[in-house]
């Protein structure tokens, strides 16, 4: 399965030192890792909210990434807000295990800053 990842700097920079292969543990106030299922949706959290805050220095990147179709399927796909904001919740005592399933690389397909596209591939 492929997903998406909507991330500031700050997170983008922890999985960087993972060598690109693992998302960082949640903190104490994030009891679910929320990946989403389209770039659209992925986009549209990282242009209008991560490079809009200045606490994100004004940077929103979306990742994408494959993880194991027979372990995702343990995950029920949520809707948060409607058709088109499709997510897996992962709880966040689940995610190491997840990370272990993740294939290749997690990948930055494009980059905002300020609300608008600096670049990306997808």
């Amino acid at each position: 399965m492929i997903l998406y990842r909507p991330t500031g700097p700050k997170e983008l920079a922890l999985v960087a030192e993972s060598d690109w292969k693992a998302w960082p543990p949640r903190l104490p106030d994030q009891p679910i890792f929320y990946p989403v299922l389209t770039f659209d949706y992925a986009e549209k959290i990282a242009r209008d909210w991560n490079s809009t805050r200045e606490d994100a220095g004004f940077s929103g990147y979306v990742t994408r990434f494959e993880i194991d179709d027979a372990f995702a399927a343990r995950y029920d796909v949520e809707l948060a807000g409607g058709e088109a904001h499709k997510e897996l919740w992962v709880p966040a005592g689940e995610l190491a295990e997840f990370n272990r399933h993740i294939a290749g690389k997690i990948e930055v397909v494009a980059r905002y800053g300020k609300g608008e596209r600096i670049d990306g591939q997808e």
